[in-house]
């Protein structure tokens, strides 16, 4: 009888293994597939880690193997197993690997595909065509888009992350991880003895000094000694964790009424305003989006304000980008003056302040939220609704999507919901953050995830006149060493345009973007198909960068860019494009880190190796 070595390799998560019952069947192309139990003693079996090898004798030739079924049987209760692949050795002495690397959850049966990654027009046997199908009608049951909030990007029918499916939840250590990290940064921040301010006045700075002086590093201990002054300030624009905002100024808005009188004092090349602006030595940032927003209003005692100020930046002879004047409000007038370097110091220092505080609810509402978390979190469904395993871009993307949708579940659950954090310790708490969402979106395009184009629509292309904007400098690097990788992948499976037009599995894809997950809102510009090659790369740069550079550059990271543990690929093509990647993205990291010698402010957010895979956090 023909003799068929099995390697099953259980998952290093916490409590991967299982004592259940482990069936596995064999679908070959020439006969009936043969169920056989594997039946070695139980204690020595699946264990978390473990690989375990069994020698299956069947009673004819399978042929070619075409799927492996597994399915778990109750022992005594379920228990949750992790497989993270199988191997079939056949009599012919050909090793097949079938990639897993996930949860097998109650008596449920999962079915693989062999690792090599297929296109929808490639599979031929009926047998292939109907497993990808059924996968799909499953998923398209299991991942269903569900509208938060009237606006917003559609997100994941569920309620609670324990609703989520088995194999998008957290690994246990990381869901423990989410609780304790927390606490751990409340209690290392002395936050809790400071809860109670957060919705009254704060007495002085001390109370901000007596927060952050346990955060102990040489940039912290810096920006703490230097934050008051107005070149701290600026740089904060080009290189804290919201560059996004600030734009070249062509022209001052009717809005802003600065005049050449007001701003002299400020100008330091003996140009006029007028000359200034020609030679884009003047920038702005405009939180007009703030205009109207709900301040937090949870605490009946205590009545809170938000700004939508506007800020007027200049490039001094030495480069450096220091403001000049600030409104705090959009409408000009009496009530809403002016304010300048040359003001009283603690009015100045004021004004700044509110800026600030404008830009932090930008930030964590839009910059970081919106634009990285949840966008991603539509990229994850609809690549779960459309793309079966098998698919390429599946295994490409999935990485770049691993536990997004678990943390953003987690935050609607514990962070952003009613009552939750951000209702007690934020200022649009209490509703505002949705309307900023809501406001949002009107202007939120595709091509605005475009990393070269949103720096270019800002004017803020140019090395030459910001030699220290080091957020597009890395960020550029980073888009062009993935849209290099991408491209690789692409070119092993797609010959030309026309294969891309009829892969029915990606039109899809980008269908359910657009038409569910960002509910087809004509002014966002997602597009609903892809004609050619360059299409669907630059589609699938955005998808990464966004989930993994972007989110760095806006938070902080933890699994780097680059790295794989998971092997959904197993075709060499595949993983020389990974090797290459991973070298160039080393390439990268070594400019950074040279760059950042000796500086006192290093700039390391978009350097690969602390950028995240995903948005995990």
């Amino acid at each position: 009888m023909p003799n068929y070595t099995v390697t099953v390799a259980t998952g290093s998560q916490w409590f991967a293994g299982t004592d259940d019952y482990i069936y596995l069947t064999l679908v070959g192309s020439e006969s009936c597939s043969e169920r056989t139990l594997l039946d070695k003693p139980l204690y020595n079996d699946f264990e978390r880690g473990a690989v375990d090898s069994y020698d299956i004798s069947v009673g004819e030739d399978l042929g070619e193997i075409e799927l492996v079924k597994i399915e778990k049987k109750k022992y005594w209760v379920h228990d949750d197993w992790y497989c993270k692949y199988i191997t079939v050795k056949t009599p012919y002495g050909d090793y097949i690997e079938f990639p897993c690397f996930r949860w097998l959850v109650d008596d449920k049966e999962v079915i693989l595909r062999d690792g090599r990654a297929r296109l929808p027009q490639h599979d031929k046997t009926g047998v292939a065509k109907q497993h990808r199908r059924k996968e799909l009608e499953q998923r398209q049951k299991t991942y269903r888009w569900k509208e938060w909030h009237p606006g917003f990007p559609m997100s994941i029918d569920a309620k609670a992350h324990s609703e989520l499916p088995r194999e998008i939840q957290f690994d246990s250590e990381k869901g423990v991880d989410f609780v304790l990290n927390y606490s751990k940064a409340i209690e290392n921040l002395y936050i809790n003895q400071f809860m109670h301010m957060f919705q009254s006045s704060w007495g002085d700075f001390e109370d901000f000094e007596r927060i952050f002086m346990r955060i102990k590093n040489t940039i912290s201990e810096y920006v703490m000694e230097h934050w008051k002054e107005d070149f701290m300030f600026g740089y904060q624009f080009l290189n804290g964790c919201n560059p996004v905002v600030i734009r070249k100024c062509t022209e001052i808005p009717d809005k802003f009424p600065v005049t050449q009188k007001i701003l002299e004092a400020s100008l330091e090349r003996g140009l006029t305003l007028e000359e200034e602006l020609k030679e884009g030595n003047i920038f702005i940032a405009d939180y007009e989006l703030l205009d109207g927003v709900t301040p937090n209003a949870t605490d009946p005692c205590t009545i809170q304000y938000l700004a939508a100020p506007i800020c007027l930046l200049y490039k001094n002879s030495q480069n450096k980008i220091m403001p000049i004047a600030i409104q705090l409000g959009q409408t000009p007038g009496e009530d809403n003056p002016i304010f300048l370097p040359t003001d009283d110091e603690h009015d100045w220092l004021l004004a700044k302040i509110w800026v600030r505080s404008s830009d932090f609810h930008v930030h964590q509402t839009v910059t970081h939220l919106l634009r990285t978390h949840l966008i991603s979190e539509v990229f994850g469904i609809a690549m779960f609704r459309q793309l079966p395993a098998v698919h390429p871009v599946f295994k490409l993307l999935l990485p770049h999507i691993r536990f997004t949708i678990a943390i953003n579940t987690k935050a609607r659950e514990q962070l952003i919901c009613e009552c939750g954090l951000f209702d007690k310790a934020n200022g649009t708490g209490g509703g505002g953050h949705v309307e900023l969402v809501q406001k949002s979106m009107k202007n939120f395009t595709y091509r605005s995830l475009c990393f070269p184009e949103a720096i270019k629509a800002r004017g803020m292309d140019s090395q030459e006149e910001l030699p220290y904007y080091f957020y597009r400098d890395d960020g550029c690097r980073v888009w062009q060493a993935v849209t290099s990788f991408v491209t690789d992948v692409v070119n092993i499976y797609y010959d030309n345009d026309k294969t891309v037009q009829e892969d029915v599995e990606i039109q899809a894809f980008v269908k359910d973007v657009c038409s569910f997950g960002m509910q087809d809102f004509d002014y966002c510009e997602f597009p609903k198909t892809l004609r050619t090659k360059e299409q669907l790369v630059e589609y699938l740069t955005i998808v990464i960068f966004t989930a993994s550079a972007q989110h760095a550059g806006v938070n902080f990271g933890q699994l780097f860019l680059g790295m794989y543990p998971d092997e959904h690929f197993i075709e060499k093509p595949v993983k020389d494009a990974m090797v290459k990647f991973c070298k160039n993205l080393s390439e990268v990291t070594k400019v950074i880190k040279n760059r950042n010698e000796g500086k006192k402010l290093p700039y390391y957010y978009l350097s690969p190796d602390r950028i995240p895979n995903s948005v995990a956090v």
